[in-house]
C-alpha cells in the first residue's frame, strides 16, 4: 500500500514537472509549443523505427539462431552418433551395456546449452534406450508422440533414416534432428525446447522495449533542453507577441541579440509589419475613436578394442631437450638409449607398463597388471626410481669429467656437450577412469591410454619446471597411496588451474621417508606449508617470510610469480596456468 502511494506520488511530481517544462500558457490556457510537437513527432517516428527495426532484427536473429541451433545440434548429433558407435564397440567387447549407455548419456549431455536441452534414443516401438535432459526433472520411458513415431517408421521403411522432427513428450514442444543407428537399432535424437528459444526472444524484446522507453524519456528531456536553447528565439518572439496581445498594442520585438536565422528574419518582418500597422493605426486613430481601434485589434574414435579402466598415469619428460638435441646432435640417441634403458627398467620393476615413448617423454601406465590403490603407490616408487637413476647417470658423468680434468681442462665445446648430457627430468602423476586398449587399424595399431587424466599427468610434469621439483602428483594419487602405505609424506605445493580447465586442482610433492635426509627436508616443507597457508589466505607478507625461511627452490616461483606486494582483490588462492 505504501509502495503504491509512493509510486503515485512520484508520477504526480513527474506530471507537474513535465507540464511545467512542456506547456506554455496564454492566460490559464496551456499551449503546446511547436518545439514540443516537432519533438513528439520525431520521437514517435524514432520509437516506431526502433521497435520495427528491433522486432525485425530480433526475428531475423531468431531465425538465424534457429538455423545455427539446428546446425549445432546436427553437429552434436554427429558426435553422439560417433560416440554411440564407439560405445557399441566397447560394449561388444566388455558386455557392460549399462556402463556403455551411461557413458553415452554423459557424452550426449556435454553439449547442452539451453535449460531444457535433451538427447535420447528409442527403438521403432518407442521404447527408450536412454533419455537425458539438462532439466533432470524431465523423464521419459517411451517416445509417446505416436504420430511422429509412425512417420519416422514410415520414412525408415522408405530408406529415410535421418532428418528433422518436431515432437511433444508431455513436457513441451521440441524440435531437433535424428539419425537411425543400425548397431543399436535406435533413432538417436538431439533436440531443443521451443519454449527456451521463445523465452530468450521475449526476454530480448522486453529488455529492448524497456531500454527504448528509458532512452526515449531521457532523450525527451534532452531534446527539450536542446530545443529550448536552439529555439529560444521563438519563445522570446512568442512571449513578446502574447504580451502585445494582452496589452492590445503592437510593438517592435527586440532582436538585437537574436541569431541570424529564418526565425529572426520572421521577427524582423513582423517588426516591419508592426511599424506599418502602428503607422496605420496612428493614422486610423485620427479618423476613428480609440474604442473602435481597440475593437478592431484582436497556435561442433574409433577403437579396435579396449575398455574403461581405473588407471594411474605417469608422465616423464627430459627438461631442456631441444637444447640438448642441438648440442649433442646424433649423439642424443645414445644418451636417450642409456636414459631409457634405466627408466624403462624402473617402470617394469614397479609393475608399470610403458604406454608410449614420444621423443624425450615416456608415458607409463600403472594398474593394468596390479589393480587397486597400490597402483598409485607403485607409480610414486617408479617416479623416485626414475629420478634416482637419472641422478646416478649425472654422477657418473661428473666422475668421468673429473677423471678427464685430472689430465687436461675441457674445451668450451666439450663443456657444452657435458652440460647437455647431464639429463634432468620431471615426473607428473595422475589417475582416474580412462580408456585403455588398442587403437589404430588392421594394418597398424598401438596399445595406449586415452583420457583427461593422461593430459593432466603431462601438465603436472610441466609444473615440475615451474616449481623446481622432480615429482608432482595429484590429489587422486595422494589419497590412494595413503590408504596402502605411510612411506610417503605428501606436501601440498599449490592449487593450480591448468590450461583448458575451469577449476583449480591441488598438487603435491611426495617425500620418501625411507631415504636419508627426509627428516630435514620435511622440516623445510613444514615451514613452506605454513607460508602456503598464508599465501592462500592473502597474507602475502607472512607467506614471503615463510617461503624465504624454508630455503626451498619451490619457493622461488611464489616469490616472483605475482610481482606485487599484496594479494589482488578477490584473491582465490588459485594460480591459472597460461602454458602447458
Amino acid at each position: 500500500m505504501f509502495r503504491t502511494y509512493y509510486i503515485f506520488s512520484a508520477l504526480e511530481v513527474f506530471y507537474k514537472v513535465a507540464r511545467k517544462k512542456i506547456f506554455q500558457y496564454v492566460g490559464k490556457t496551456p499551449i503546446v509549443p511547436i518545439s514540443v510537437k516537432i519533438l513528439a513527432i520525431f520521437i514517435l517516428l524514432i520509437l516506431l523505427s526502433n521497435f520495427m527495426t528491433n522486432f525485425l532484427s530480433i526475428n531475423l536473429s531468431e531465425r538465424q539462431k534457429t538455423a545455427l541451433t539446428n546446425q549445432l545440434i546436427v553437429n552434436q548429433l554427429k558426435e553422439m552418433y560417433i560416440t554411440a558407435g564407439n560405445q557399441y564397440q566397447i560394449y561388444s567387447y566388455s558386455k557392460e551395456k549399462d556402463e556403455c549407455i551411461e557413458s553415452l548419456k554423459k557424452a550426449a549431455s556435454s553439449g547442452f546449452s539451453q535449460p531444457h536441452s535433451c538427447a535420447f534414443a528409442f527403438d521403432r516401438t518407442g521404447k527408450m534406450l536412454f533419455f537425458t535432459c539438462k532439466d533432470s526433472s524431465y523423464k521419459a520411458e517411451t517416445f509417446s508422440d505416436k504420430e511422429v513415431l509412425d512417420r519416422l517408421n514410415a520414412d525408415f521403411d522408405n530408406s529415410v533414416d535421418q532428418g528433422s522432427l518436431s515432437f511433444d513428450l508431455g513436457f513441451g514442444e521440441y524440435f531437433g534432428v535424428y539419425k537411425y543407428h543400425n548397431d543399436w537399432n535406435c533413432y538417436f535424437v538431439r533436440a531443443e525446447s521451443r519454449s527456451d528459444n521463445m523465452r530468450e526472444m521475449y526476454t530480448v524484446i522486453g529488455i529492448t522495449a524497456v531500454l527504448i522507453l528509458i532512452l526515449t524519456v531521457l532523450f525527451l528531456f534532452l531534446g527539450l533542453f536542446m530545443f529550448k536553447r536552439v529555439l529560444g528565439n521563438i519563445t522570446k518572439i512568442t512571449n513578446s507577441l502574447y504580451d502585445m496581445q494582452q496589452r492590445q498594442q503592437l510593438e517592435v520585438i527586440n532582436i538585437d541579440d537574436a541569431p541570424n536565422d529564418d526565425i529572426t528574419y520572421l521577427a524582423a518582418s513582423f517588426n516591419s509589419l508592426s511599424v506599418s500597422v502602428n503607422n496605420l493605426l496612428t493614422t486610423f486613430q485620427k479618423f476613428v475613436s480609440k474604442d473602435v481601434v481597440n475593437k478592431a485589434y484582436s497556435n561442433h574414435a574409433i577403437s579396435l578394442e579396449g575398455n574403461q579402466r581405473e588407471l594411474t598415469i605417469l608422465f616423464s619428460d627430459i627438461k631442456s631437450f631441444t637444447y640438448r638435441t642441438e648440442t649433442l646432435g646424433n649423439e642424443i640417441i645414445d644418451v636417450l638409449n642409456v636414459h631409457y634403458n634405466k627408466v624403462i627398467h624402473s617402470v617394469h620393476q614397479t609393475d608399470g607398463v610403458i604406454g608410449s615413448i614420444i621423443g624425450d617423454a615416456i608415458l607409463a601406465i600403472f594398474g593394468a597388471e596390479v589393480t587397486g590403490a597400490v597402483k598409485s603407490l607403485k607409480s610414486i616408487e617408479a617416479a623416485w626410481e626414475i629420478t634416482n637413476v637419472t641422478a646416478e647417470l649425472r654422477e657418473k658423468m661428473k666422475e668421468r669429467r673429473a677423471l678427464i680434468e685430472k689430465k687436461r681442462k675441457l674445451t668450451k665445446a666439450e663443456d657444452r656437450v657435458y652440460q647437455a648430457a647431464l639429463l634432468d627430468i620431471g615426473v607428473g602423476i595422475d589417475g582416474g577412469t580412462v580408456f585403455y586398449g588398442n587403437i589404430g587399424s588392421d594394418e597398424h595399431m598401438a596399445n595406449t591410454v586415452i583420457g583427461d587424466n593422461v593430459n593432466s599427468a603431462s601438465r603436472l610434469e610441466g609444473l615440475t619446471r615451474v616449481y623446481h621439483l622432480p615429482v608432482i602428483v595429484s590429489d587422486y594419487i595422494k589419497e590412494e597411496a595413503e590408504t596402502v602405505s605411510k612411506r610417503y609424506k605428501f606436501y601440498e605445493i599449490d592449487t593450480v588451474q591448468v590450461k583448458g580447465k575451469t577449476e583449480g586442482k591441488k598438487i603435491y610433492f611426495p617425500i620418501d621417508t625411507f631415504v636419508q635426509g627426509a627428516v630435514a627436508l620435511s622440516q623445510k616443507f613444514d615451514i613452506f606449508e605454513e607460508g602456503l597457508s598464508a599465501y592462500y589466505k592473502g597474507d602475502w607478507s607472512k607467506a614471503r617470510k615463510m617461503f624465504k625461511r624454508s630455503e626451498l627452490e619451490v619457493s622461488e616461483d611464489f616469490l616472483e610469480r605475482r610481482g606485487r606486494e599484496s594479494a589482488p582483490v578477490k584473491w582465490s588462492g588459485i594460480w591459472t596456468m597460461t602454458t602447458k
